[in-house]
């Protein structure tokens, strides 16, 4: 009982998993940013092409 007491007192991996959150949370807003800014530009510069060439 004592070990599991001292498992659940013991917080020294609790940095890292809050940089991995923190990295995460930033990835996924690149990776939408980047799906949503390739979404508009493909709709700018694509939209007139294909309606150039029916």
């Amino acid at each position: 009982m004592a070990r599991f007491r001292a498992f659940l007192q013991d917080d020294s991996g609790a940095t890292a998993i809050e940089y991995c959150v923190i990295a995460t949370f930033l990835s996924l807003g690149c990776v939408i940013g980047a799906t949503a800014i390739g979404v508009k530009l493909n709709s700018l510069f694509l939209g007139p092409l294909a309606a150039a060439f029916p």
